[in-house]
């Protein structure tokens, strides 16, 4: 045992569950205890909607970087060129 249970036992403390809640309390107060330390953690739906926006506007640069001509010329090159080596 650690020294921490040894010293609850031998001054006649009781041992707390999670977070501190007291065993026999269920789930949904250890559950309540842990939420509130976090309740900042995530994001807000405003904040989910502009990064939904700016993921698909990336996404839209990115695919038409990918398509462009320069690009697949350059990208059939390395392929034709990978291919043809030879061992």
């Amino acid at each position: 045992m650690t020294s921490w249970i040894k010293d609850a036992m031998r001054h006649g403390r009781k041992l707390g569950g999670a977070c501190g809640v007291r065993r026999g309390r269920g789930v949904s107060a250890r559950w309540r205890a842990m939420r509130g330390a976090a309740a900042d953690a995530g994001m807000s739906t405003a904040e989910y909607a502009v990064g939904t926006v700016a993921a698909c506007g990336f996404a839209a640069v990115l695919y038409k970087v990918v398509t462009s001509a320069a690009v697949s010329s350059a990208l059939t090159g390395m392929i034709k060129k990978a291919l043809d080596v030879s061992f």
